[in-house]
């Protein structure tokens, strides 16, 4: 099975065919997908230039979508460098037991659904490494009130999502599943009374 390289090769290769270069950036997406498979073929294609049914997109769009997807990649894989480092060191000095945000973490390791959309029509419209820093700098920082990347206040709790946590906090105005680590307890209770206010209006 080709890694994201070998595909990002294939995507900026003249000589492969269209449809190839096309598929070779949808499979991109199974090895890394911050918002999930549907919703980052959305962002990518609508901000390149291409429709996400378009079948025979200029192959510079294709590129440009590309370069978007690898810079975010870079700044996950970072991270990720970061996070384990940090992990190491703390098992060295005795700390075995992991926090909220290394359980947060291990659901999303690799990149997969690091800012889950679960609406792949509603999602945030920087491009995606920024949002990713955004995101970052929240987990790394005291818990806030708000979205880490749109800085919105409108989070609802939402249930049956097609992923992993099945519930959580999300930010009407970006679409992301905020995660439970960055916000305060009364930003996650807010966020479950603001459900129980839509389900009854």
């Amino acid at each position: 099975m080709a890694g994201f390289r070998s595909l990002a090769r294939q995507v900026r290769d003249p000589r492969c065919d269209l449809a190839l270069r096309r598929y070779s950036l949808r499979k991109c997406l199974e090895r890394f997908a911050p918002y999930g498979h549907r919703a980052t073929w959305d962002h990518l294609s609508s901000r390149s230039g291409f429709g996400p049914e378009d079948r025979s997109p200029d192959p510079a769009r294709l590129v440009a979508a590309l370069d978007e997807l690898e810079e975010a990649r870079a700044v996950w894989l970072g991270y990720e460098g970061e996070f384990a480092e940090r992990r190491r060191k703390e098992k060295h000095d005795g700390l075995r037991r992991p926090g909220s945000v290394d359980d947060w973490h291990r659901l999303t390791w690799g990149g997969f659904g690091v800012a889950w959309c679960d609406n792949p029509r509603l999602h945030p419209r920087a491009p995606l490494g920024e949002v990713l820093r955004s995101l970052i700098a929240a987990l790394e920082r005291e818990p806030g009130s708000t979205c880490p990347v749109c800085d919105g206040q409108r989070l609802f709790w939402k249930y049956d999502l097609d992923h992993e946590p099945s519930s959580g906090p999300v930010c009407a105005d970006c679409g992301i599943l905020v995660p439970r680590p960055v916000l305060t307890s009364e930003a996650l209770a807010f966020a479950r009374r603001g459900r129980t206010m839509l389900m009854s209006a």
